[in-house]
């Protein structure tokens, strides 16, 4: 074959290859990273209203200013009510820092051990979690200790487990996914262990022990542990891509809160109001001070920003597992934290 031939071809090739790649780039994501930054949160947040979102809020605290907040969109679609910032929000995994702190206490307070085996305080599930005997307190906190995942079981967000029964039963007597304190992966079964590890040493809820070690001293009085708890019209609607019907009522056993409240309580952590010294040396060593959270209809991200002395938290009340709607929210978020920074 004549070498201009050769050319010819390998030059189609590579062009239908281009052509290909091009329908596979994520457009929506590289358009709403390379848009102009505007001036405003509030122009961001209505930004991200045409990206996609439903509703969303955000509160902002710096230093010793006045909080802000914001709101973008729909709080409930169908009834036409615009998203407003006070409006109660599932946060999710943000909630496994609540569960760490109060861990913590316990800790400083000689009521746990992080270095005790799950077999020390629940002797029942020897032979049912592998390899429990060494899974110590501290491999829960850090997502160490090899447990399967229960959220991971198919269907768990189609039909969630009622009590904590139902829950048990999706990763007990299963295989380990590693051995305990050789990787890392991500559990919510560590965390309901350790809500459960709560309980047994106070003899009360891990509600009533986050209320009295949390909620109460920080005077947070729009925190819930359930949706029976509250005025579910307050509850922003939660929105699944292609789903209808708005998802508020199915109950995945998230903590419940406000902006504000989540604002007060991740600047508290950040900056040692919340904990002693000795609570501080503690929580260092085992968990992180920020999270996000996502379940169907809700994803957050709550952070304390110390080069500004600033917390951020925001809200969006649509969600979608394998589409793009997790990624915009993080390119709105840190598109804030740039209009922040550049105040300064």
């Amino acid at each position: 074959m004549p070498a201009s031939k050769n050319k010819i071809i390998i030059r189609t090739i590579l062009l239908a290859g281009t052509v290909i790649s091009l329908y596979f780039v994520p457009w929506m994501l590289i358009w709403a990273w390379i848009l102009p930054l505007p001036d405003t949160v509030q122009e961001q947040l209505n930004e991200g209203i045409e990206h996609g979102f439903d509703g969303s809020i955000v509160y902002i605290q710096q230093g010793d200013h006045p909080a802000e907040f914001y709101a973008a969109g729909w709080h409930d679609r169908d009834r036409m009510i615009r998203a407003y910032p006070e409006a109660y929000f599932k946060i999710a995994s943000i909630g496994k820092l609540y569960d760490a702190v109060a861990i913590t206490k316990l800790v400083a307070d000689d009521l746990i051990s992080l270095d005790k085996s799950l077999i020390d305080y629940f002797p029942e599930f020897a032979g049912r979690i592998e390899n429990a005997e060494n899974i110590t307190v501290r491999m829960l906190v850090q997502h160490r200790s090899g447990i399967p995942n229960y959220t991971d079981v198919p269907d768990f967000w189609m039909h969630p487990p009622e009590n904590t029964e139902q829950t048990l039963e999706l990763f007990l007597d299963k295989p380990a996914s590693f051995a305990p304190g050789t990787d890392y992966a991500y559990s919510n079964s560590n965390y309901f262990l350790l809500g459960l590890l709560m309980e047994r040493v106070t003899s009360n809820s891990n509600a009533q022990v986050i209320q009295r070690n949390i909620l109460d001293p920080l005077n947070l009085d729009n925190t819930f542990f359930s949706l029976d708890d509250i005025d579910q019209d307050r509850l922003m609607c939660g929105y699944y891509v292609g789903v209808e019907e708005d998802i508020k009522s199915t109950n995945y056993h998230s903590m419940i809160a406000t902006a504000q409240d989540v604002g007060i309580f991740v600047k508290a952590l950040n900056t040692g109001k919340l904990l002693t010294k000795e609570e501080e040396k503690i929580y260092s060593s085992i968990y992180v001070y920020d999270h996000t959270g996502l379940i169907p209809g809700y994803q957050s991200i709550a952070e304390y920003h110390e080069n500004m002395d600033t917390v951020v938290i925001q809200f969006v009340n649509t969600a979608n597992f394998d589409g793009y709607t997790w990624s915009i929210s993080e390119i709105v978020y840190d598109r804030i934290i740039k209009i922040l920074e550049k105040r300064d």
